[in-house]
């Protein structure tokens, strides 16, 4: 426990599990009164609620009102923003059988649910003077994989919709940074119906062993945790990271080969 950012309130998108439910376990643990929007909850989740730090507010974020109701539930204070929720479909049939309706509806999780969220809430941080938003991309935004090509797009619209914004509302006191996963051990990955078990499924594998192997692509040999994502979301939430903005940070293990 700290007091890092006692008196603040974040808002977190996708925060019932994974990714988002460490992002504000760390956030509610360094002080900060958390508003949590995720359609459903979690027996995570509920624990943290019955804590009595966060809030949580069920909401539907492929929808301009769930936006709009999630910043509601923050009462006019917004200090905090992370845009986490999204879904990484596997399209195992390749690009031609991606149709209009799972594009739209990628891109609706992936880029527009964070375009809402951070259009809702950025009047509250103009008029404070000050906020950092902090948005989950992952590296397939400069990493794209023929795989999860419509992910992989809206990841990268994702980075490109963040580095624009920093260098309007910088000025005005506004952060604006992404944190660009690799494979990290959640759900998405390794529950069923997941990454490891939608791929084992087409090469006759087990999901073990796709997972083994994409992480063995790592220079670590892992997946990150999703604690260690919520630490780098912390930090960029925060003062210690006071001029850091416009900035994509990759916590991938070594998984982006680079030289």
């Amino acid at each position: 426990m700290s007091s890092e950012l006692q008196g603040r309130t974040a808002v977190v998108t996708g925060a019932s599990r994974g990714i988002g439910l460490a992002v504000v376990e760390a956030l509610a643990g360094a002080g900060a009164r958390v508003v949590g929007g995720s359609r459903g909850t979690s027996a995570g989740l509920d624990t943290l609620v019955e804590k009595g730090a966060v809030r949580w507010v069920s909401v539907d974020l492929g929808t301009a009102a769930g936006a709009a109701d999630l910043v509601a539930a923050a009462d006019g204070r917004v200090d905090i923003l992370v845009n986490n929720v999204g879904a990484a479909p596997v399209r195992t049939g390749g690009f031609l059988s991606v149709g209009d309706e799972e594009w739209l509806h990628t891109l609706q999780l992936n880029l527009l649910s964070a375009v809402r969220v951070t259009r809702t809430a950025l009047p509250l941080m103009l008029a404070a003077g000050r906020g950092s938003v902090v948005t989950v991309a992952s590296v397939n935004a400069t990493l794209p994989d023929p795989l999860v090509i419509d992910y992989s797009a809206g990841k990268a619209a994702l980075v490109a919709f963040s580095k624009a914004l920093s260098k309007e509302v910088g000025p005005r006191g506004i952060r604006v940074n992404t944190v660009s996963p690799g494979p990290v051990e959640t759900e998405l990955w390794l529950g069923a119906g997941g990454v490891a078990d939608t791929l084992a499924a087409v090469a006759g594998t087990t999901a073990q062993d796709v997972a083994a192997r994409a992480a063995a692509t790592a220079a670590t040999g892992r997946f990150t945790r999703p604690a260690e994502v919520a630490e780098l979301v912390l930090f960029l939430a925060g003062d210690r990271a006071a001029n850091i903005t416009g900035s994509d940070l990759t916590i991938d293990g070594g998984f982006v080969p680079t030289w």
